[in-house]
């Protein structure tokens, strides 16, 4: 059943195949259904860009040419939204937050992925998704 706050779904976080941790749905979430948003610390690009040099997890999301959202210290799951390059969900600026939307139907269990596009990694992180098809960078 649909939540309110920033999570719609029900999502756990826990050991990942892909990297670290990572967001798993805890029940059923059908196709184009908002699964939920991460909130965190207000920042300009410029400071988002100097805290995300040298890290191999990035938890910031760039959300206009001048702002973005460094979720590092969150308690949002979805934070945890490891990329693929085929995705079961889609990362959404709307509005300065940080949306993540179900692409097709996702099974309890699943890993939630999302792919990231141009990412603070700029091609130099091996991509691990494993995903048939695999652009092998990020």
């Amino acid at each position: 059943m649909p939540r309110s706050g920033p999570q719609k779904y029900a999502v756990d976080v826990r050991e990942s195949a892909i990297d670290g941790r990572g967001a798993f749905a805890a029940e059923a979430i059908p196709a184009r259904r908002k699964i939920g948003e991460i909130r965190g610390e207000s920042i300009s690009v410029r400071e988002a860009r100097r805290r995300a040099k040298g890290l191999a997890r990035i938890m910031i999301v760039e959300v206009s040419d001048t702002r973005a959202i460094d979720a590092s210290r969150s308690e949002d799951p979805l934070r945890f939204v490891n990329h693929s390059c085929r995705p079961n969900a889609v990362l959404r600026i709307r509005q300065g937050r940080v949306e993540f939307y179900a692409l097709r139907d996702v099974a309890p269990g699943e890993e939630l992925t999302a792919h990231y596009g141009e990412s603070h990694h700029e091609g130099r992180l091996t991509c691990r998704c494993g995903a048939p098809g695999c652009a092998g960078r990020l």
